[in-house]
């Protein structure tokens, strides 16, 4: 257990804090030795975990004396969101853990001791978050103790299940393994990015993983992709997949529609062999002088100009567009 550093107030902690991570943030890794590599990284997760319990107890408190109203705003979220300037998406995260402290302090205090990550506490938390309000606060010691002795998390989901089974003995499995704060949302942000936060039960955290882990196998030894990235070209694929297959209801009564923004330089510079330059220059004959002087000026200004957008409809009657 490590010795706490005696400090002359919170303030000299958090400079303290922030000079800590400067000077890492500044350091040339390429100079480190591999051990001191592996150090700093065992570190940083710790100091993630602790970050994240430090942050939850004084979210909680600053809820509590709704702090957030001295900066004329109406809630954390939103005081989170326009003092510290992150997304929603982190905000209704932080304000989440300063939730769970109040209904998992065994968790939090696991937190704070830097025994245990951050991703096993949030797991943790979503299991035990399911069984009765009595049950929980000792779910959560033998699932902490566990972890905290190296239990991997597939054993860790197994365990839970059998206290979530005991806990319940007259709730039949299938019903038991189900939750009604199940949801999923995915919000837009500057250039279309998209955030997306999902809270799943065990059916469809199956399905899901089943579908993810069978898109994103490596594409050989090339592929330098990580695990989280594979998993978002896996999730864009099968969506991918889903419409081209069309399996999607219909809306209005009209096949669902995909609309594509590429610019004309990129279109340009894709082989000469690909099917969606071999159809749009395959139009060109069908239209008149008028239209191609129009594409004529358009290719001269991708060249010159990163203006140019083409919009590509990927339906039946799919068509390119061009607007300088």
């Amino acid at each position: 257990m490590d010795t706490a550093p005696a400090f002359a107030s919170e303030t000299d902690a958090l400079q303290m804090l922030d000079s800590a991570l400067a000077y890492l943030a500044a350091a040339d890794p390429t100079q480190m030795p591999t051990g001191i590599q592996a150090q700093a990284l065992t570190a940083l997760e710790r100091a993630d975990a602790r970050s994240t319990a430090a942050r939850a107890a004084i979210l909680a408190a600053f809820t509590a004396s709704q702090g957030y109203c001295q900066d004329a705003d109406y809630s954390p979220r939103s005081w989170l969101i326009h003092q510290t300037r992150v997304t929603k998406g982190t905000a209704s995260d932080h304000v989440g853990w300063g939730r769970r402290i109040r209904s998992h302090p065994r968790v939090l205090a696991a937190l704070a001791a830097g025994d245990l990550s951050k991703s096993y506490a949030r797991t943790l938390c979503g299991w035990t978050g399911r069984l009765p309000e009595d049950c929980r606060d000792n779910a959560d010691a033998i699932l902490v103790s566990a972890a905290q002795m190296g239990m991997e998390l597939p054993d860790l989901a197994a365990l839970a299940a059998e206290i979530q089974a005991r806990a319940r003995p007259d709730v039949p499995d299938e019903d038991g393994l189900r939750f009604e704060d199940r949801a999923v949302t995915l919000e837009t942000t500057f250039g279309g990015a998209g955030v997306m936060t999902a809270d799943l039960t065990p059916e469809c955290a199956a399905v899901v993983a089943a579908v993810l882990d069978a898109l994103s196998a490596p594409r050989g030894a090339g592929d330098d992709r990580s695990h989280a990235m594979r998993y978002h070209d896996a999730l864009e694929e099968a969506c991918r997949r889903l419409v081209a297959a069309g399996l999607l209801p219909e809306r209005a009564g009209q096949p669902v529609k995909i609309w594509a923004h590429i610019d004309l330089s990129d279109l340009i510079g894709l082989d000469i062999g690909s099917k969606l330059q071999q159809k749009w220059t395959g139009q060109l004959p069908a239209v008149g002088e008028p239209k191609r002087r129009e594409v004529r000026l358009a290719w001269a200004w991708a060249h010159s100009s990163s203006s140019c957008r083409v919009a590509r409809a990927a339906s039946s009657s799919s068509t390119v567009t061009s607007r300088v």
